[in-house]
């Protein structure tokens, strides 16, 4: 009654016989008798955690792509209006995903616990029994994460075509548009790369949110003309967007740092959410020496 592969299995049929080798229907897994059962696993924190960060991808893409074309160096009621739909776009995709995901209509979701990184990439893993006639057993092995994704990035799109053009129209008519332009383009890239590798991106998730988090946190202040300690400090703490600028990339340190320990060692883990800020006043107490008009070889 074994199959072949990492994927093969049996499904029970209505007489209460079990079919040929092959892949198991959407929302199933096979067990270690080879039968498929549905998927009744619990989503981990580490899963949330997971989707959380795709949501939170579109999200900042989003605000990125307003602040620049709005081509302003400070908030105004207009770009402020604008974050919020694209806030409450992204918001209203991500519960219309949990509704809509088995079992629908509610906001908790079952899965199948991912074991490994070929999980993700179950294409690649079709045996050919005796070398002979090979057997397709591709199906969604890390159900619902794969798909999920994919459903938010589309709920996502739509949802921004019918919404954004009439904010658009009403606040900064002439600029904001492009920012519809700029999701039509990157929506889409997020699709490629999370069907390519998605499951390099499950793994590595925590450690790229931390990287980014500190490479634009110093880019934001890079661009500034004063690199001295008090022009920084001044400017940070005396500026609104520049205050909600540093906190938000607070915020993205502190979610990889949550990611990466997912907070398994209560006494300890949550100290190192103090560690957020250093990133941004270790630039700040060192800018002055990366001059390049002071280096002198």
């Amino acid at each position: 009654m074994s199959c072949p592969g990492l994927y093969c299995g049996r499904v029970l049929l209505p007489d209460g016989s079990l079919s040929d080798c092959g892949p198991c229907p959407r929302g199933y897994r096979r067990n270690e008798s080879f039968v498929c059962v549905e998927c009744s696993d619990i989503p981990s924190l580490y899963d949330w955690l997971y989707l959380g960060f795709m949501v939170l991808l579109v999200l900042v893409l989003h605000w990125f792509f307003i602040d620049m074309v709005s081509v302003r160096r400070s908030f105004n009621k207009d770009i402020i209006s604008l974050h919020a739909v694209a806030f409450a776009e992204v918001f209203l995709a991500s519960v219309l995903t949990l509704l809509i995901s088995h079992p629908m209509g509610s906001f908790y979701i079952y899965n199948c616990k991912v074991r490994s990184i070929k999980d993700w990439y179950t294409l690649f893993h079709n045996p050919t029994p005796n070398y002979e006639k090979k057997v397709h057993c591709t199906q969604e092995a890390v159900y619902p994460l794969y798909t999920t994704v994919f459903l938010f990035f589309g709920l996502c799109l739509v949802l921004m075509l019918i919404i954004r053009p009439w904010a658009c129209r009403k606040f900064l008519p002439r600029q904001s548009k492009m920012s519809i332009y700029a999701a039509m383009y990157f929506i889409p890239i997020l699709v490629l790369i999370h069907a390519l590798i998605g499951g390099l991106l499950f793994y590595s998730f925590p450690h790229l949110v931390l990287i980014l988090s500190v490479v634009s946190c110093a880019a934001h202040f890079a661009v500034k003309m004063d690199q001295s300690i008090s022009s920084l400090i001044l400017t940070t703490v005396s500026e609104p967007r520049n205050v909600v600028i540093l906190l938000g990339h607070w915020c993205l340190h502190a979610y990889g740092i949550v990611s990466l320990t997912q907070l398994s060692n209560p006494h300890l883990h949550p100290l190192l959410i103090l560690l957020v800020p250093l990133p941004a006043a270790f630039y700040v107490l060192t800018a002055r020496f990366t001059d390049p008009n002071k280096s002198h070889f």
